[in-house]
């Protein structure tokens, strides 16, 4: 998972985070900056950023702290539950899932690193399906939940034992599933917060909910749309509310009729209260100001970031940005990762020390997560896209259809070559990405293709770019390096920066490596409609190497 993470900003050094080490036996216990106790945070909120930014300048010649992070706060509403993969028929379930904040407590134990955690704001809109680690098969146990198929007359067709509570469609027997005219998706649900809990039911036409046997709903639901994305993977759902007791299981059992037309997607659901939205993000900014640092994991959801519509806009949902850019006032070392499977908007950037992009990263997540906050991994992607500081101004191509017709002027200017072309500026350029050292390009050498192995055709290269970069900081590293190719201009193209080819290298501290970049004999041609063929791109040629496509401080022409 480390090898895709982007790190987007690192000022000062800030990551990798160094735990600090286990206590002594009867030390004292820990204060943190702007605290006067070690008890929890927040429980005197009397210090301010001011405080802390002291500190940051006090050791900002390492980017750490003496003696570790002894206290870490970890916050955001994908903290405890980040989004793993993408929304839609893409979704599988996991046997399990390491969330950011079990990866970060785990990495930690045996440490002396105390963390906290504090959500700071909800993102969820859609009630949230059972999983295994909230539910049981009544009739195995077992994590999760059970599904059965029931013909009309309520005779069971075929069971199955399924780990999430959102079920798309039969998985054991299918053939036989279709032919049943209701599916049951019951659970033994402990939960372990008191109040009123919110159960769903997801599913079209007559759905049921009860709890250990109390109906708490029984009602048809209507189609809203024959859009394919609404009735086979999120269609409507009901609501009710019950007051439970912490610790005592409930059994829950929900269903919905099959019926032509309405797909097969079905979901039980449960959700315990809600915090006050005002009073949740004052507890995470307390958390972050009496801590060390500061981890906030934010991120899109499924009803925003998923297949079958569009992005109406670049911003994280809810009140992400207002927790990211309080939770960076009260802690000036605080670590954002932005868990994505796209461009978002990131307003705070430029307050936020260390950015990190982790997509969406699997079950595995936490682990992944907390090898690259700690240095046990290196973060070693770089941006596929250019993403823009806002969606309103960016030269960004319309989708918008006109007439029916959707005209594709933008031509061969999209990504960085539009903005480029424009003369803006993007908040990070394509191919950008940090590790954890720094790097000098130090030469470029170009080669043209040599003959053909056998004398005829082509080369299996057209050009070989051999760029020399030196490991110029602390630890070992990897680099991503990267070589662009500029032409003459043409009617259909002006000719600038495409990237051509890229290479990955390994140094030690102050050690040099060569990168081989081959560059394919395409890149030197483009398509031509009318003669129905491949054309040369007009000269000159010339390769520049560098980190990213807004820095290449090599250039060599491929003739010289």
């Amino acid at each position: 998972m480390a090898a895709g993470c982007v790190l987007l900003r690192n000022e000062g050094g800030l990551l990798p985070l160094t735990p600090a080490p286990a206590p002594a036996p009867g030390a004292a216990p820990h204060s943190a900056p702007g605290s006067t106790t070690g008890g929890l945070p927040g429980a005197d909120t009397s210090g301010t950023a001011g405080d802390v930014a002291a500190d940051v300048a006090a050791d900002a010649t390492t980017g750490g702290l003496p003696g570790g992070v002894r206290r870490l706060a970890v916050i955001g509403p994908n903290a405890a539950a980040a989004r793993v993969q993408g929304g839609g028929s893409a979704g599988v379930f996991p046997a399990a899932v390491v969330s950011p904040l079990d990866g970060i407590r785990e990495a930690l134990s045996g440490t002396g690193t105390e963390v906290v955690h504090a959500e700071g704001v909800n993102l969820d809109t859609r009630p949230t399906p059972l999983h295994p680690g909230n539910s049981r098969d009544p009739r195995t146990g077992e994590p999760g939940v059970l599904v059965r198929y029931l013909a009309a007359d309520g005779t069971e067709i075929c069971a199955e034992h399924r780990l999430s509570g959102r079920i798309l469609e039969p998985g054991d027997a299918p053939e036989l599933a279709r032919t049943a005219a209701t599916v049951e998706v019951s659970a033994l649900v402990t939960p372990e917060a008191p109040g009123e809990w919110r159960f769903a039911v997801v599913g079209l036409g007559a759905v049921t909910l009860h709890a250990d046997g109390e109906p708490l709903i029984d009602t048809h639901v209507a189609a809203e749309s024959d859009d394919p994305t609404y009735v086979h993977v999120a269609p409507s759902f009901r609501t009710a509310a019950r007051k439970v007791t912490p610790g005592e299981p409930l059994h829950l059992v929900a269903t919905r009729e099959l019926a032509p037309g309405q797909g097969l997607a079905v979901a039980l659901a449960a959700d315990p209260p809600r915090p006050d939205e005002d009073r949740a993000l004052a507890e995470a900014v307390a958390a972050a100001r009496g801590a060390d640092a500061a981890v906030v994991v934010v991120g899109t959801t499924d009803e925003i970031e998923s297949e079958g519509f569009d992005r109406p806009s670049l911003a994280l949902p809810g009140r992400q940005d207002e927790l990211v850019a309080a939770v960076t006032a009260a802690n000036p070392r605080t670590v954002v990762i932005v868990n994505s499977g796209g461009p978002v908007e990131l307003p705070w950037r430029e307050s936020a020390p260390a950015v990190l992009l982790c997509w969406f990263p699997g079950q595995e997540a936490g682990h992944g997560l907390a090898d690259v906050l700690f240095g046990n991994a290196e973060p070693g992607g770089r941006l596929p896209t250019t993403w823009a500081a806002g969606a309103q101004g960016a030269p960004l191509p319309g989708t918008a259809p006109d007439a029916g017709v959707l005209r594709y002027t933008e031509g061969p200017y999209l990504g960085h070559r539009a903005w480029r072309r424009a003369g803006a500026t993007p908040a990070y350029w394509f191919g950008h990405g940090l590790g954890y050292t720094t790097w000098a390009y130090e030469a470029l050498t170009v080669r043209p293709a040599p003959p053909a192995a056998d004398g005829e055709g082509a080369s299996e290269y057209g050009a070989l770019a051999l760029v020399t970069v030196r490991n110029t900081g602390a630890r070992a590293g990897r680099e991503v390096v990267q070589v662009y190719l500029t032409t003459g201009p043409d009617d259909h193209d002006d000719g600038g920066p495409r990237l051509a080819g890229y290479a990955a290298v390994h140094a030690a501290p102050g050690g040099t490596a060569v990168a081989e970049v081959r560059v394919a004999p395409r890149a030197f041609e483009r398509w031509s409609p009318r003669e129905g063929r491949w054309v040369p791109r007009p000269g000159p040629y010339t390769l520049h190497a560098g980190a990213s496509a807004a820095r290449q401080p090599l250039s060599r022409p491929l003739d010289g």
